[in-house]
């Protein structure tokens, strides 16, 4: 295609995802496509630079205000940033600085990137006198009534401050919040966003005020534009604009030279899902002011700062079908399969819609364009479609009555929203039964993974969990085959035989009752000691067990009640889980703690552990009745909440103090 030509075309689709995304907010594509097209465009102007013109979309900032709100023109623009992509182009930008600068090494301001909505302050007089959203980065729709219903935008200054003074800041919606709004959205009938951006952006946008201060938005402070200099760095100016009264989140740090920033970037974005609101990068920029000033700007953004973007957390993509998948349980699920599409740094083809209902809510029918979504380490979901794209009038996919693996007829218990399978002989919870029983954190059976389960299911060496156990009747058998041998054989043996006598919570975990994880294993091992205790306790005494609640009771008496065969079969087979430790030490009794950042003396596991042996409960969660918060480095949002909460927090040394002589 000629360049020209496909210059134009891509600018004409650049302003429109532009529009919808600024204006309507209604995105078409996710934030990688558009980086990627804009990208393709900035390449072509590069090498024909008579195809650059004024109105291209890499010669200025998103689009044009919507009537309906007045206009404001910035005192000083709202440019936007070059973008990161690799630690090799961090590597570029910061050769780039030095050889400008004429320096050997050069002073960093490293920031979390907000994903909500940049907006700018005004105040006057030490009073907020307009705030402006970012617009086309000259001008920007007055939007100051909302923002004043965001509570963490100060509506005048804790000092007075000489003429007019803008200050530049992300209004994002914490994602407890925003789950909050798209429950009480979906209980209304009404479509859910698809993300905490596009419920930020959209608030601020209200016509009625009132509406804006329901979404419950949040205000972080990351610069100044015009107005007086507060300091000579980015890390001074925050500093003074926090005792204005301004939040500034305190993740930021000054850093000297790349290779640290690199490591602050990885960092950030390993804690990128535990933190309470979305980030999609880090901000890298150069400290010092009049090092800013002697690098200047570009047409589209200073020489001083870099975004260094995430590999994002949704994407677009095309739904092919809805499949049906049974776990260990027995609980039958809708698996969406997708063309695949990258999400989080992963490619990925199947995602979860969680059940039947969930499904009809989101409205999701075979062939429409959907957003997936990949927060963290998780499972790929998919939000929602994108209702715009859709072609024709395709039905709902229809429930299943039988299960795609046995036929068995599907059935809910009482209360229950998820479909199941009762054939315990289905193939596929038998399979996902020994898988969950071999795993690293029950019975940790090396060697055996699921490859190997699955090829020993096709042979019929294995029908069940005991039968893990008779496999050594079959060591002859086993090293007859492919890519086995004598000593993997024989590792393999040893390895089984070595786990009959696991922790009792272990073995409990590997059982896979349902609602029981590998805390709860804990907690039951704690409180009854021994299995034969657990085996005859009743309903009354699996509730009296701390964080056991009715439905898990009620779970773990039906389980003992109907696998007694299973567990003498177990037992016969000489597995006997080692009876639970008591208490060494009561330091901690009835003390609830919480660890979070990065423990350099052991991991987290192993201090979990060491909280057990002391008496006391360790928890994944920051909760009033937490008594301790341990913080290592690179702590985000259970820090900040213990701090709300007014949680005693330590450091790894305070702990460390706690513990009695010998302890370790």
């Amino acid at each position: 295609m000629d360049a020209a030509v496909r210059a134009a075309e891509l600018r004409r689709e650049l302003e429109h995802h532009n529009y919808l995304y600024y204006v309507l907010d209604r995105p078409e594509i996710s934030d990688s496509d558009w980086d990627r097209l804009f990208h393709e465009l900035k390449a072509l102007e590069d090498a024909h630079s008579e195809l650059r013109s004024p109105d291209s979309p890499t010669q200025r900032v998103g689009v044009a205000p919507v009537s309906g709100f007045p206009a404001h023109r910035h005192l000083t623009p709202m440019l936007s940033l070059d973008n990161a992509f690799s630690a090799d182009e961090l590597r570029s930008f910061d050769e780039r600085v030095r050889r400008l600068l004429e320096r050997e090494t050069v002073e960093y301001h490293c920031e979390l990137k907000f994903d909500g909505a940049s907006i700018s302050l005004t105040y006057r007089d030490a009073q907020l006198e307009t705030a402006t959203s970012r617009g086309d980065g000259t001008t920007g729709e007055v939007i100051t009534a909302n923002a004043r219903t965001v509570r963490s935008i100060p509506l005048a200054l804790r000092e007075p401050v000489a003429g007019a003074l803008e200050v530049r800041g992300e209004v994002v919606m914490h994602k407890d919040v925003f789950e909050r709004l798209n429950e009480d959205l979906l209980k209304r009938g009404e479509q859910a966003f698809a993300n905490p951006r596009n419920a930020a952006s959209g608030g601020l946008r209200m016509k009625d005020s009132r509406q804006t201060a329901a979404r419950r938005l949040s205000f972080y402070c990351y610069g100044v534009g015009a107005g007086p200099r507060l300091g000579p760095s980015i890390s001074v100016t925050l500093a003074r604009l926090r005792e204005l009264g301004f939040p500034v989140w305190q993740d930021a740090q000054v850093i000297q030279g790349i290779e640290p920033v690199i490591a602050f970037t990885e960092e950030a974005h390993r804690k990128r899902a535990s933190l309470p609101f979305g980030i999609d990068g880090v901000v890298v920029k150069v400290n010092a002011l009049d090092d800013q000033d002697t690098l200047g700007f570009t047409a589209r953004g200073p020489r001083w700062a870099i975004a260094f973007k995430f590999p994002a957390e949704q994407a677009f993509t095309r739904l092919n079908g809805v499949l049906w998948q049974v776990g260990r349980t027995g609980t039958v699920t809708p698996v969406a399969d997708l063309e695949p599409v990258a999400v989080g740094g992963v490619t990925v083809g199947r995602a979860t819609l969680h059940n039947y209902e969930d499904l009809r809510r989101k409205d999701v029918r075979e062939g429409d364009i959907v957003i997936v979504q990949r927060a963290g380490d998780v499972i790929p979901e998919v939000v929602g479609p994108v209702l715009e794209k859709r072609i024709g009038d395709r039905p709902i996919p229809a429930e299943p009555f039988a299960c795609p693996e046995c036929g068995s007829p599907l059935a809910r218990k009482p209360g229950e929203v998820a479909l199941r399978c009762f054939n315990r002989s289905c193939p596929a919870q038998v399979a996902a039964k020994l898988r969950h029983f071999v795993s690293r954190g029950a019975m940790d059976i090396e060697g055996l993974g699921e490859k190997l389960i699955d090829r020993f299911l096709e042979l019929g060496f294995l029908s069940d969990v005991p039968g893990i156990y008779r496999l050594g009747g079959r060591r002859d058998e086993l090293i007859g085959l492919d890519r086995m041998g004598e000593q993997s054989v024989a590792n393999l043996l040893q390895a089984i035989e070595d786990s009959k006598t696991r922790p009792l919570d272990r073995f409990l975990n590997g059982l896979g009752i349902r609602h029981v994880g590998d805390r709860g294993a804990t907690e039951l091992a704690r409180a009854f000691r021994t299995l034969e205790a657990i085996r005859t306790a009743t309903y009354e005494g699996f509730l009296a067990v701390a964080d056991v609640g009715p439905r898990t009771a009620a779970e773990l008496t039906e389980f003992f009640a109907e696998n007694g065969e299973l567990l003498d079969d177990l037992k016969s087979l000489g597995v006997e889980p080692s009876e639970a430790e008591a208490p060494t030490s009561d330091l901690f009794l009835g003390k609830t703690l919480v660890f979070t950042g990065r423990l350099e003396r052991f991991a987290r596991e192993d201090a979990e552990a060491l909280v057990l042996r002391m008496g006391g409960k360790p928890a994944g969660s920051v909760s009033k009745a937490t008594s301790f918060v341990v913080a290592g480095p690179g702590a985000g949002s259970k820090l900040a909440k213990a701090e709300q909460l007014g949680v005693t927090v330590l450091t790894e040394q305070d702990f460390l103090d706690m513990l009695p002589e010998g302890a370790l």
